[in-house]
């Protein structure tokens, strides 16, 4: 073993060494640095196995003991080669000297002695460590201040048992849905587009007018062209959040007004099963749904509150909600052949909020990302703690989990406590082992998905929102949104997905909240809810090849695709949650086009 500071018995055999041959002990200490370099938390996670750099500069240079050892002390980055390798001063010389044989730099044998004196002279003069009183505060934060400390103590919030609950969804209005705005082509691939009313014009252009209605947009995947749209009329605006569209494909669904806006829409038949409805103004929203190839809109119904985020789900579609009605649900499946609401569950009893929901690529579980209560007035918890986090005005936060919830039984299976805070996006890899969380605090974190155990967790943008993995999963690109940080984000963050460290940053639209992989594998979509535009990158060479504008710039949300057979028959086959009906490039079935 090597001495912990200036320990001379190998580097001896290196100085005698001078002049002659090179020794044994001369080859010792560069494999002896080749380990520490390449070694699980070694030099190469920051700076390349080659020393070329990745999130760290380039060693090409030949750093010393001396430049490590500084970097050591004082940036704080390199905590865990402290923590973790406790480096020795022999160690450093022998990390340098094979750095040396990456750089192609000569290795005189006096080089490694020459060094050690002047670790020496450094550590002689550094400051000394300074022990400074604890509060009683400081003692409360270290006792809960580690996420290992939240592991060990974590207490389940769920309700034990089945915690299906029911709404009794209403139609409150139907509608002639008019004549085909296109002619879908066997063969050929869609996507779908829900857009607001709600674009920043400050980042678009001097004179810019918002649109005055919601719409649903329909492209071209192929060509990356928009080929129809239809505007809502303003009595059916609402807040857009999210694209979905049943599994069939034959119907997207949008968020529509508060009911009394069912009314104010010519040539709609209002619902018989509810004629009091006109008075019940505290739901939060309505559910517009809508003809895909008309895009105009079919029935308007009432679920118990506004749609935030949803997804096919086996024969359904599962929602989550932004606000909630008395007795609304937080999650739910939504038949969308009967429009009624086959299960779900209450955030009661679930004990905290559910924020998004998401699920696996076999349907097999739900995983609610949970909010704890208590930092705003109900469903606004999590965005009002994530303001004042970022605000300063929070120095920490109660924990955020995840639950996992069997469809089957309605009962919470596990919690998991997330490392960070305020989990808004999840996606689970393709051979269900894994489960990827991003953070609004600016975090993502890979995790075990049987057991929870945190594999990696490690910094994105500011403020992230979606991610996807790439087709072969190495990669996970997220979008830095700037969620609750009061900025308008534009890039997007490359991690590999095996590691976590960090690969790329990619130049983006302002305000990117989703990115997608494309049902043909090689590329990724990416929404702006800020300049209404999508933005599409190659999956490979992660350049920027496409942008494309929304009708009148309105704020895109989600997104999804839909692909018409060689009969004409569609099915969605990608939208935010999952990759659906036999597609699924991860699994090698990647639609060709």
């Amino acid at each position: 073993m090597y001495g912990r500071h200036g320990s001379l018995a190998l580097l001896a055999g290196v100085v005698l060494a001078a002049g002659s041959a090179r020794s044994q002990e001369f080859d010792d200490l560069v494999e002896r640095g080749s380990q520490l370099f390449h070694s699980e938390i070694g030099c190469h996670v920051c700076h390349a196995p080659t020393g070329e750099g990745l999130v760290g500069p380039s060693l090409l240079f030949g750093p010393t003991p001396v430049d490590i050892f500084d970097q050591l002390e004082n940036n704080p980055v390199m905590g865990v080669i402290v923590s973790e390798m406790d480096p020795s001063d022999d160690d450093l010389a022998a990390i340098s000297m094979y750095i040396r044989t990456l750089a192609g730099l000569p290795l005189e044998a006096g080089l490694p002695q020459m060094w050690l004196g002047d670790l020496e002279t450094v550590r002689a003069s550094r400051g000394p460590d300074i022990e400074f009183e604890k509060t009683a505060r400081d003692l409360q934060i270290e006792a809960i201040e580690t996420f290992e400390s939240l592991q060990a103590t974590w207490t389940r919030r769920s309700r034990e048992g089945s915690l299906l609950s029911h709404y009794d969804a209403q139609v409150l209005a139907t509608y002639d849905p008019g004549e085909p705005k296109f002619t879908p082509e066997p063969g050929k691939t869609y996507f779908y587009e829900n857009v607001g009313a709600s674009s920043r014009p400050a980042v678009l252009f001097e004179g810019y007018e918002l649109p005055t209605s919601s719409s649903v947009v329909v492209g071209d995947a192929e060509t990356r062209e928009v080929i129809a749209s239809y505007m809502l009329p303003e009595s059916l605006r609402g807040a857009v959040h999210t694209t979905v569209v049943s599994p069939d494909g034959r119907h997207v669904y949008i968020v529509g007004p508060r009911p009394a806006g069912a009314a104010e829409l010519t040539g709609g038949g209002i619902g018989p099963d509810r004629p009091a409805w006109v008075g019940r103004l505290g739901t939060s929203a309505t559910l517009i749904k809508v003809d895909a190839v008309t895009l105009q809109p079919v029935a308007q119904i009432d679920i118990g509150g506004r749609l935030h985020h949803g997804q096919v789900f086996r024969d359904y579609v599962l929602l989550d909600m932004f606000g909630r009605d008395q007795g609304g649900l937080a999650l739910m499946l939504l038949d969308p052949d009967t429009d009624e609401i086959v299960g779900g569950v209450l955030d009661s009893d679930l004990g905290g909020y559910a924020y998004t929901v998401w699920t696996d690529p076999d349907y097999e579980y739900i995983y609610a990302l949970m909010e704890p209560a208590g930092y705003a007035p109900g469903r606004a918890t999590g965005m009002f703690s994530a303001i004042a986090m970022y605000q300063g005005r929070l120095m920490a936060m109660r924990p955020y989990w995840i639950a996992k919830i069997n469809p089957d039984t309605w009962e919470v299976e596990a919690e998991f406590p997330i490392p960070g805070y305020r989990p808004n996006w999840a996606l689970v890899d393709s051979a269900k082992e894994y489960i990827y969380v991003i953070n609004t605090m600016s975090n993502a974190a890979k995790m075990d998905i049987e057991t929870g155990e945190v594999i990696w967790t490690n910094g994105t943008g500011i403020g992230p929102y979606g991610g996807s993995l790439n087709a072969d999963e190495t990669e996970l690109w997220i979008a830095d949104k700037g969620e609750a940080a009061g900025h308008y984000g534009r890039t997007l963050t490359v991690i590999d997905a095996e590691s976590g460290q960090h690969l790329d940053t990619l130049y983006g639209a302002y305000m990117v909240d989703h990115v997608l992989l494309a049902p043909n594998g090689r590329e990724m979509w990416a929404t702006s809810n800020a300049e209404g535009r999508l933005y599409v990158y190659d999956a490979a060479t992660r350049e920027l090849i496409e942008k494309i504008d929304m009708p009148g710039n309105g704020d895109a949300h989600g997104l999804a695709w839909v692909h018409y057979d060689e009969h004409g028959v569609p099915r969605t086959v990608r939208d935010q949650g999952n990759f659906h009906n036999g597609v699924n490039p991860m699994r090698g079935t990647a639609l060709d086009y």
